[in-house]
């Protein structure tokens, strides 16, 4: 499927700016095939002793990139890449050194409370991406791909592992439990999968044995009023990040440094431990060994992933940059404070990276064909009765990472909305449709009712969520299986117009649409 890509290009002449413009495009044709369209995004010039020397030109050129590659000569896979400067002669690289060339990224984001699809979404775009970059949450999520009949739950390793092209970034926001991060890689190994090309950033916090023991404990306090976290000492390893005791994974190659650190937090950790929790010490010696023997493993997969990006973005080379959870789980955006402990949203994903916003063109909302939510929290669309029931059985409607059973409910286009604000949405990627099959009608919900007013947006106080009864439309259901279509055309036409009416909805176009776990369910819509 042909997707529209672009770049900016800034061009320079000594002549004018409309000859600085064509020498961009020139310069871009030299790497670029399928030049669609060019914009002029601005001029400038550099002035000496009272004139003109330089005229600089800012460009955006918009291309095909076709399956396979969209870039010439011999710098990449296939058919892609960039040609090597090696081969280019002096004038051309001479006129390089003025010339800017940026591959935006792509950002996948969950616009529910996370277990949307991602990993399906990921794996499905993958195909066309050098990088696949995970830029927040730890361990306490996970993604379930199905490939070649083997079904993979990846809870750190981005999706991207599952294509020898692609190099797998674990970014600065996320936070990195070593001892399951090196057991996924091992399982992953075990598969006959190359793991060597994973890399991760010496930025990125460790979570801690005490992470875990405070979580464990903290949960069981709270009784009634526990927020159902995974229990995989996400929420402490933030916290230790942001009151900066946090320990980090370029730490563990200075055993001083290490130590020294390690010995200030867990005097305070322990004494909460013993004196508030009743529980027994950690000994700082056995944690020690444990991480030191975690360092030489992982040695040579950590890297300033920052620096990585930013020169693979240069170099023409395709980021695709994954969240995991969902939009309503996120620290500021969500149903707070039934919430995870990080930002899952866009903007999150470039302070993660270490891009600039310029640098995304993409912005891929995954939202499912109804809704489901783990833990506490309010979930106005959520379905009590057999409907409700009916969904989990027919989406297997259970965590990847807890296992725990999910609450199902009706689409909300109001949470979709939300999302597709604050995320600023370009495209949805509509997953689960199948899964809706049987229903004679099928509920949506497109406003909220609270205190007396109607809410077409999530509401701006949670006391109002809490209240907030979901105002449906029915549409007519469909009978068919939809497991075996494999194009657009071939869904029924009560299932085509449920596709359309979540985008007349929400206002941005569903680009894919998935019947199924296999990557060939994965539907594009024109």
């Amino acid at each position: 499927m042909p997707v529209i890509k672009t770049i900016d290009v800034v061009g320079v002449s000594t002549e004018s700016w409309s000859d600085a413009a064509k020498q961009a495009l020139a310069e871009a044709a030299k790497t670029i095939r399928h030049i669609e369209r060019m914009d002029i995004l601005g001029t400038s010039a550099i002035v000496r002793d009272g004139k003109i020397a330089e005229y600089h030109t800012h460009v955006q050129i918009a291309f095909r990139l076709e399956r396979g590659g969209g870039l010439a000569g011999s710098g990449g896979r296939g058919e892609g890449g960039l040609r090597d400067h090696r081969h280019v002669p002096d004038a051309a690289r001479e006129a390089r050194r003025y010339t800017e060339v940026v591959m935006p990224a792509s950002i996948v984001i969950g616009t529910q409370w996370g277990d949307e699809g991602k990993g399906k979404a990921t794996d499905y775009l993958a195909d066309h991406m050098d990088f696949v970059v995970r830029y927040q949450g730890g361990n306490n999520a996970g993604h379930t791909i199905v490939a070649q009949g083997h079904e993979l739950r990846l809870h750190l390793v981005p999706s991207g592992i599952l294509y020898p092209h692609i190099t797998s970034v674990i970014a600065d926001g996320v936070v990195v439990d070593p001892r399951v991060l090196l057991e996924e890689m091992d399982a992953l190994e075990a598969l006959g999968l190359d793991v060597s090309r994973l890399r991760v950033s010496n930025n990125a916090h460790m979570i801690m044995p005490y992470h875990l023991e405070l979580e464990k404990v903290t949960e069981r306090y709270l009784g009634k009023h526990a927020l159902g976290t995974t229990k995989r000492g996400i929420g402490p390893a933030y916290a230790d990040k942001a009151a900066r005791i946090g320990l980090r994974i370029q730490d563990l190659f200075d055993e001083k440094i290490f130590r020294e650190k390690l010995d200030v937090v867990l005097k305070e950790k322990n004494l909460l431990l013993t004196k508030v929790y009743n529980r027994l010490p950690l000994e700082a010696e056995k944690i020690v060994q444990d991480y030191m023997g975690y360092a030489e493993r992982l040695r040579p997969h950590v890297v300033d992933t920052s620096r990585l990006l930013y020169d693979g973005l240069r170099e023409g080379k395709n980021v695709l940059l994954e969240g995991a959870q969902g939009t309503m789980l996120d620290l500021d955006k969500g149903t707070y404070p039934f919430v995870t402990s990080s930002n899952p949203v866009a903007g999150y994903a470039l302070a993660s990276a270490g891009i600039g916003p310029h640098q995304v063109d993409r912005v891929i909302g995954v939202t499912k064909a109804y809704v489901t939510r783990v833990g506490a929290g309010p979930f106005p669309t959520e379905d009590l009765g057999p409907d409700g029931a009916r969904m989990g059985e027919r989406g297997r409607e259970y965590g990847t990472t807890t296992g725990r059973k999910r609450r199902c409910g009706w689409f909300d286009a109001v949470i979709l909305r939300y999302a597709a604000r604050v995320n600023g949405l370009t495209e949805l990627f509509l997953t689960k449709l199948d899964v809706l099959s049987g229903f004679e009608r099928i509920k949506v919900c497109v406003a909220y009712r609270a205190d007396g007013g109607t809410f077409e947006d999530v509401p701006p106080h949670q006391s109002l969520i809490h209240r907030a009864e979901p105002v449906y439309e029915e549409v007519e259901g469909w009978e068919e299986d939809l497991g075996a279509a494999r194009s657009l055309e071939d869904l029924p036409r009560a299932a085509r117009r449920y596709v359309e009416l979540v985008s007349e909805l929400i206002g941005v176009p569903v680009r894919m649409v998935s019947v199924g776990p296999a990557r060939e369910q994965s539907l594009p819509v024109p």
